[in-house]
């Protein structure tokens, strides 16, 4: 007799499941399902928005409106710095520099001052790069160097993290980068004693290089 009981028991909780399937449920709140980023648009530039939460994280940023302004400053930020070496591996970013009469050095990582690359984009919201084992300097070299000097372009600034990944699917479709990494500000931790610490497993400083492209 009790086993016909949970038998029944079982059978009607069944039974209930089958029933509530078959009917739709409205969902209670549409708006929250993704569709749509819960962020409303910046109603200032992109290139404010991200100069602005860029260096509230404490990132070092640079507009420049051509090639030759940029090598210009980063020729002044080398001085400034005492800087000896600086590595690049990117090709024809390294042809561009020289062209300007700026030298880098595609070896010797681990003996660079700073390391040079460029991204796949940037997010004004919460000043990120976006970077990818696409680019030919990989994730390495924006996490091995002491100090990351990223040069990007202002055709290259998105609102969101969602809008960048929509353009990232755009420009690769169905062959997406092995590993895409969203690199906000220089590395830090607060793990020790809660005292917050730059630089501890990546670069202590990042510079963007913001060039004018429209």
């Amino acid at each position: 007799m009790p086993l016909m009981n949970v038998s029944s028991a079982k059978e009607n909780i069944l039974k209930k499941i089958r029933q509530a399937l078959s009917e739709s449920t409205p969902i209670p709140f549409p708006q929250s399902e993704g569709s749509h980023s819960v962020f409303q648009p910046s109603r200032q530039d992109l290139e404010i928005e991200f100069a602005e939460q860029f260096t509230k994280l404490l990132g070092k940023f640079i507009f420049c409106v051509d090639h030759r302004e940029m090598v210009d400053q980063l020729n002044v930020l080398v001085i400034n710095q005492a800087w000896k070496k600086v590595f690049c591996r990117e090709e024809k970013i390294r042809e561009m520099l020289r062209s300007h009469g700026f030298e880098t050095s595609a070896s010797g990582l681990g003996e660079c001052d700073a390391a040079i690359t460029t991204c796949e984009g940037l997010v004004a919201r919460t000043g990120t790069i976006i970077l990818s084992s696409a680019n030919p300097s990989g994730r390495t070299v924006s996490v091995y160097a002491p100090v990351h000097i990223c040069i990007a372009y202002t055709d290259q600034l998105v609102y969101d993290i969602r809008d960048g990944l929509v353009a990232l699917k755009e420009k690769y479709h169905q062959q997406l980068p092995s590993v895409m990494s969203f690199a906000t500000g220089p590395s830090r931790t607060a793990d020790i004693e809660k005292t917050l610490v730059v630089g501890v497993h990546g670069p202590k400083q990042v510079y963007l290089f913001l060039v004018d492209r429209h």
